[in-house]
């Protein structure tokens, strides 16, 4: 919090803006400034709202400061940027961004708001260091519509890959280092991210479609054609990572690119040794790199799920009962900075005091749990209680009252 204490120009957002970190990180049933507002101990939500919506402070200059408290406290030389995007349901057709559209968080097409993430993982730990929303077509056609969720004007449309071209711009521009980026098929099926990383000197391990075509000395063929034509021997059997049961084993292929430009490409192939499912990942590196290289990079894609769940399950990533796109901004970048202090501390935590072989490392959860139990938890008395309690119901009765007035006017 003293990190991006300047960023507050009045002493009364500063304090708060800590109690609603704090409130993200406890154990809350449901995270919104109604409940934080309460935990915190404070009479009403006016103030969390006024936060969000209306005090005067830079979203974005904090993210900067998350940013480098991130890559600070998790440096890594073989760090890996990746990008993915994640989806929240929503009611309604006024919050900023929302359409129906597919999600992977309900894996259908759902009416629903979707951002772009950027997370930096490293052997320390991993982190999301920027975000994006995406503004769909339907959106940005009608200008009036984003001024009211206020977005600025001339919004233009931008697709998931050019909001991710633009968050990894903006790491690399900062002066950090990134040798390698990952991503879905969203990602690796671009042309224009691909050639972008190349010029910016990145190496990437981005998944493709089976039908994605590339180019060999033999010629322009099919992913899921070259694959046929791979004798044994091409296959390694190597692992991805450790997952929540072990190592992560496959069967590993790679193929060289024909391109005549600088720099190094493949045609990168995984194997299930269960079910024999193939999946195809486009790859370059400006210097010649060992399939085990590849195949690290393309394990550290799986991170990103890691940070989603642990950013919407102990910081409320997810729970932002907003609608405008200032006060989502806001929300999310201090979801992200809750979770990056999980994960600094996890990091040290495995650095400094290994856990000795009768218990595992400690975990993010088991962190945030212990931080609120020792650290932060906040115990009011029966009045405070009560008081939220007589206010919650005004709140619902004039909520109550005001839509049976909309609904008698509606049937007028």
């Amino acid at each position: 919090m003293d990190r991006i204490a300047g960023r507050f120009m009045r002493v009364e957002p500063r304090r708060r803006i800590r109690r609603l970190v704090l409130g993200l990180l406890a154990d809350l049933p449901r995270k919104n400034c109604w409940t934080i507002a309460e935990w915190a101990g404070e009479a009403n939500p006016d103030g969390m709202q006024h936060l969000l919506k209306r005090a005067k402070w830079d979203a974005d200059a904090v993210r900067d400061d998350l940013r480098e408290y991130v890559v600070e406290n998790l440096h890594d030389d073989q760090a890996v940027l990746v990008v993915d995007e994640t989806g929240d349901v929503k009611k309604g057709s006024h919050t900023v961004g929302v359409q129906r559209q597919y999600t992977g968080t309900a894996g259908r097409i759902e009416n629903s708001q979707v951002a772009v993430y950027l997370v930096y993982t490293g052997q320390r730990g991993h982190a999301a260091v920027d975000r994006e929303l995406y503004i769909p077509r339907s959106w940005t056609d009608q200008p009036d519509r984003c001024q009211a969720a206020g977005l600025a004007p001339g919004t233009a449309f931008a697709t998931k890959p050019e909001l991710a071209a633009r968050m990894i711009a903006r790491f690399l521009d900062a002066g950090h280092r990134a040798r390698w980026v990952a991503g879905d098929e969203v990602y690796g099926g671009n042309p224009r991210l691909r050639t972008v990383l190349e010029e910016r000197g990145s190496g990437y391990v981005l998944a493709v479609a089976r039908t994605h075509e590339v180019t060999t000395h033999a010629g322009k063929f099919r992913a899921d054609f070259l694959v046929k034509k791979l004798p044994k021997r091409a296959w390694q059997k190597l692992s991805a990572g450790t997952g929540a049961k072990g190592q992560r084993f496959y069967d590993w292929a790679h193929i060289a690119l024909h391109d005549p430009r600088a720099g190094h490409r493949y045609l990168l192939v995984r194997r299930s040794r269960t079910t024999r499912e193939l999946a195809y990942y486009r790859c370059y590196s400006p210097q010649p790199v060992p399939l085990t290289t590849l195949v690290r990079v393309a394990g550290s894609r799986w991170r990103i799920e890691e940070t989603f769940q642990a950013g919407k399950g102990l910081a409320g990533l997810d729970e932002h009962q907003v609608r405008r796109y200032t006060s989502w901004t806001r929300w999310v970048t201090l979801a992200m900075l809750a979770h990056a202090f999980l994960a600094v501390v996890r990091a040290d935590e495995h650095t400094r005091r290994p856990a000795p072989d009768t218990l595992i490392p400690l975990t993010c959860n088991e962190i945030a749990r212990l931080f609120i139990a020792l650290v932060a938890q906040r115990i009011h008395d029966t009045a405070h209680r009560l008081g939220w309690s007589h206010w919650r119901r005004r709140h619902q009765a004039r909520s109550r009252a005001s839509h049976h007035c909309r609904q008698a006017a509606y049937s007028a």
